[in-house]
């Protein structure tokens, strides 16, 4: 199968990810509020991706049309409705972005960034230029750059495999040991980041790994171009995460040396 072409062409670039060591680095509130700071924009971007994707194989205009393959459209459109509307701890609607910003703020890390950035883009603020003006740090602002030019690109099948091999896949395994560390050791500050962490690995490692993988066979069918595009888009994605998580590990001993 073609999917198993990709996952052989980036299982180098996941593994260094995965073994990065922003995820055991993790062990006090300070470079928990790092990492969230970071991370929020991630958070934010995935959205986009995600977006991106229903918006190129789905009809989401007024007057509806039949748009694309029925299968995509369905897995994007479940994925969609678990990513926007998930439930919280008290079983009350929520978008995961939404949820993050209420763990950042129960944590105490600093949300002014990322909701003047949302306000920004919410008054019509082109996104690029709101993201250039915010206060974003700069690797997550590069991050975020890296994602925003595969959605301008608005190639279907592209967006799906950055959505699935540098986001979906990554999730659980990425998630599972900082979840270990903080669990037991911040319950009142941290209650609902862990819940996040603990939601994503769920659902992402029980249903949308799944969905996505799906969707790429899909729209890469058995055009050896589009997968070869898969691959290398993927593992550029994988590159620009690492890069991420070391622009967190570097912001945090600027920050500490500067004490």
């Amino acid at each position: 199968m073609k999917i198993e072409f990709v996952k052989s062409q980036i299982l180098t670039a996941r593994q260094e990810l995965l073994n990065h060591k922003a995820f055991t680095w993790i062990d006090d509130l300070e470079k928990v509020h790092v990492f969230m700071e970071n991370h929020v924009w991630a958070v934010w971007d995935f959205m986009v991706l995600l977006k991106g994707l229903q918006r190129a194989c789905t009809s989401i205009d007024t007057y509806w049309v039949p748009k694309g393959n029925p299968e995509v459209r369905r897995l994007i459109n479940e994925i969609v409705f678990g990513e926007e509307s998930d439930l919280d701890q008290n079983g009350k609607a929520v978008s995961h972005f939404e949820l993050y910003v209420q763990a950042m703020d129960e944590a105490g890390a600093n949300t002014e960034p990322i909701r003047s950035f949302i306000d920004n883009l919410t008054n019509g603020v082109d996104a690029r230029f709101a993201l250039e003006q915010s206060q974003a740090p700069d690797g997550a602002k590069q991050f975020v750059l890296g994602t925003l030019d595969v959605v301008d690109r608005g190639n279907a099948s592209e967006m799906a495999a950055v959505f699935t091999f540098g986001r979906e896949d990554l999730i659980p395994d990425m998630f599972i040991e900082i979840v270990r560390n903080l669990k037991e050791r911040f319950p009142a500050e941290l209650g609902l980041f862990t819940y996040y962490l603990d939601r994503h690995i769920e659902v992402d490692g029980d249903v949308h790994g799944a969905l996505s993988e799906r969707m790429v066979i899909e729209l890469c069918g058995n055009d050896s171009v589009l997968w070869e595009k898969a691959a290398v888009s993927s593992k550029i994605a994988l590159k620009n995460r690492i890069n991420l998580w070391t622009a967190v590990l570097e912001q945090h001993e600027g920050l500490r040396l500067a004490q």
